[in-house]
C-alpha cells in the first residue's frame, strides 16, 4: 500500500492527471502505439507513482491516460523530458480534438 505524500500544513501532495485524447478517424492504431510506447520511459520516471491507460468501450476512438504523481514538481519535470515532449508532437498529429488534460488531488 502506497501512502499519500503530505506537505507541512497537512494538505496532500500526491497530483492525479487525467488525459483525454480522440484519434482521427484511422489513426487509433497509431494512437494505442503512442500511448504504449511512452509508458515504460513514464513509469521509470522518479516522480511517477503510476500509470495506466484505458480505450472507450464506446468510442473507439477515444483514449485515456490515468497517471499519479509525487507531487505538481514532479509532474512538470516529467512534461519537459524528451519522450513526453516527442509523445505530444506525435499526439497533435494523431488527434482531431484538443487532448483534455485535468490535474486533480485525491480528498478521501
Amino acid at each position: 500500500m502506497t501512502t499519500t505524500p503530505f506537505d507541512k500544513s497537512g494538505a496532500a501532495t500526491e497530483l492525479f492527471i487525467f488525459a483525454r485524447f480522440h484519434a482521427q478517424a484511422g489513426k487509433e492504431a497509431e494512437v494505442d502505439a503512442a500511448i504504449r510506447d511512452v509508458a515504460a520511459p513514464t513509469r521509470a520516471e522518479p516522480g511517477c507513482l503510476g500509470y495506466s491507460a484505458c480505450r472507450s468501450i464506446r468510442d473507439d476512438r477515444q483514449f485515456y491516460i490515468y497517471s499519479r504523481w509525487v507531487d505538481e514538481e514532479a509532474f512538470e519535470a516529467h512534461a519537459a523530458l524528451p519522450h513526453t515532449v516527442r509523445f505530444i508532437e506525435r499526439m497533435d498529429r494523431l488527434v482531431d480534438l484538443p487532448v483534455d488534460v485535468s490535474r486533480a488531488r485525491g480528498f478521501a
